[in-house]
């Protein structure tokens, strides 16, 4: 089992390394990261938004039990996140919401997605896309519009414009867009659904390089503090209380449960660090806290697993 949680982990660090030493080599320009960053931020991660959700049958919307449990430990984690920045570590309301989001934020399409495959097999795919789901249609623009809000408000935005600014965010538009046509029915056109389906395969491996960019740049890590909090909240907060929700309180049967608190345990996602670099607020710590818990998780998905009793199929 952590062979093949190291077949998943390892590539990620490879494509990271990858984009770090051509940073500290510079083979590529100054400011590669924010451009490579602003590439993931507006046009890749919006057209895998955008087909992952028009796919989704509206029917597979409404498991409510296990959207409660899956849903509830990402919002429980998020609020206490937030809540936890507000009091200890001051900063801006758009840094207290990124925080919220990077100690929420699963790695569900890198990590999660292969590894729920391994662990159940096809069957356990549909509650696994879930995650993805969820963290693309509620959290990233519960971030975005936080993150709007406070930049309105301390550059003195008055009126709409703050509301104006989320409207026309890439990944508001592209979740507004991907449920619409989920609701209606609307099957993307083939040539459409093809070329939403490249940009967003470039997605995983462009935002994991620009991450190694940054890295390259940044070396200060800063807020050591509120790193290892934050790594403590994803690994062990989030999936602790996913897995109360799951098995005490809704009583979830069969795959489902082992897959909520197997989602809940992924280390943090790169949509994290994606937004943050779109903020440029919280980017160092956003980066550290992905990397370390990558990286940790080599460990904690092993022994999770052993846990669960989740064997291969």
């Amino acid at each position: 089992m952590s062979a093949v949680v190291l077949k998943i982990i390892l590539p990620l660090f490879g494509i990271m390394a990858a984009g770090y030493l051509c940073g500290r080599l510079r083979i590529l320009p100054e400011n590669s990261s924010e451009v490579l960053g602003r590439f993931v931020f507006v046009i890749a991660l919006p057209a895998l938004i955008v087909v992952s959700l028009a796919r989704m049958p509206m029917a597979d919307f409404f498991a409510w039990h296990y959207i409660a449990a899956l849903g509830g430990g990402m919002l429980t984690t998020y609020a206490i996140a937030f809540l936890v920045a507000r009091s200890f570590f001051p900063d801006t309301l758009t840094a207290h919401s990124l925080h919220a989001l990077t100690a929420m934020f699963s790695s569900t399409g890198y990590v999660g997605l292969p590894l729920i495959l391994f662990a159940f097999g096809d069957a356990g795919l549909p509650a696994a896309i879930f995650g993805v789901i969820i963290t693309s249609a509620c959290f990233l623009p519960l971030t975005v519009i936080m993150s709007e809000l406070d930049n309105g408000r301390r550059e003195k935005r008055s009126g709409f414009r703050p509301f104006a600014t989320v409207l026309v965010n890439p990944l508001f538009l592209a979740t507004a867009a991907g449920l619409a046509a989920s609701a209606t029915g609307t099957e993307i056109p083939g040539p459409a659904a093809k070329f939403c389906e490249l940009l967003g395969g470039a997605y995983i491996p462009c935002a994991l390089f620009s991450a190694g960019l940054f890295m390259s740049r940044h070396a200060a890590l800063g807020g050591t503090g509120e790193v290892v909090w934050l790594i403590v909240a994803k690994l062990f907060v989030h999936p602790l209380i996913t897995w109360w929700l799951a098995y005490k309180v809704m009583g979830l049967e069969g795959i489902l449960p082992a897959i909520a608190v197997l989602q809940a345990a992924l280390p943090s996602g790169v949509p994290a660090f994606v937004l943050a670099q779109s903020y440029r607020t919280f980017e160092a710590r956003s980066n550290a806290v992905i990397v370390i818990s990558t990286a940790l998780s080599i460990v904690t998905l092993t022994a999770l697993l052993i846990l669960l009793e989740v064997g291969s199929h």
